[in-house]
């Protein structure tokens, strides 16, 4: 099985980063999966960090078109999953109308998998104003009622990178903000961005008084090898009816690719 993993950074300016999730994968998931790892096309940032454009809901939106541009390059080269790995999910619902291979997001993988595990779940970000942005996914997802809050961690992503080396007081201040969402009646945590369930999940944190605090790669990477399972063995494909499900011509999807010189995108990472 291969598994096209797509992050919202430039990978090849985050090298600790990059390391951790290869290790962290390599644990995960099943001897005969394969997942390879693809970033933004270099130089889509002003700095390695993605955070100050896609708190803005429009130039998140703009980011989120080199997803649809890999998405159709991972279907061209036999991928047997598109896997989005970023906590808000760009462009998920039309990725998902665009190819036909299974296509599995970080954000809804964890909120599915905390509704098995508690009857709620919190989110903590890097972003302050990724509250919005979660509780509308939440209720895409159809899981509003599930969803306990979300909030800043209270740390940034540089603060994560910087921790790979010693991470004893960041994960005394994540318990701490997990402390303040389990009051609010989270009785799931999901750690936000993927670099910090890396650092977590290496430091091997998976609760808080007695609250699960999701691997949500772990759920991710298993979501990704149950779809392309189901696939493969039942024939199970998503509906393929109405506005949102039914499939362009692949050739005028490139022709509109070109059009807007995007074609060039999906070929990068």
């Amino acid at each position: 099985m291969k598994i096209w993993h797509q992050s919202f950074t430039v990978l090849d300016e985050l090298g600790v980063y990059h390391d951790a999730l290869m290790k962290h994968f390599k644990r995960i998931a099943r001897p005969d999966t394969t997942i390879d790892l693809h970033g933004m096309v270099p130089g889509t940032y002003r700095t390695n960090y993605p955070g100050s454009d896609i708190r803005h809901a429009p130039l998140q939106y703009i980011h989120g078109l080199q997803f649809m541009t890999a998405a159709v390059e991972a279907q061209r080269q036999g991928y047997d999953v598109f896997a989005i790995s970023t906590l808000p999910d760009p462009a998920l619902r039309e990725i998902r109308g665009l190819v036909d291979i299974p296509v599995v997001g970080y954000g809804e993988s964890a909120m599915l998998t905390a509704c098995m595990l508690g009857r709620k779940f919190g989110v903590l970000v890097f972003i302050d104003d990724f509250d919005d942005l979660i509780s509308q996914n939440a209720s895409v997802h159809g899981l509003a009622a599930r969803f306990a809050g979300a909030m800043p961690v209270g740390f940034t992503f540089n603060d994560v990178l910087d921790a790979f080396q010693d991470p004893h007081v960041l994960i005394e201040r994540f318990r701490q903000s997990a402390r303040e969402l389990i009051a609010k009646g989270a009785e799931v945590i999901i750690p936000g961005e993927a670099p910090l369930n890396i650092l977590l999940a290496q430091n091997k944190v998976s609760e808080v008084d007695g609250v699960p605090v999701l691997d949500s790669l772990a759920a991710w990477v298993k979501q990704a090898e149950a779809m392309a399972d189901m696939r493969k063995f039942c024939g199970t494909k998503p509906c393929r009816n109405g506005y949102y499900h039914n499939l362009p011509e692949m050739g005028r999807v490139d022709e509109i690719f070109s059009f807007y010189g995007l074609d060039r995108l999906g070929q990068e990472d």
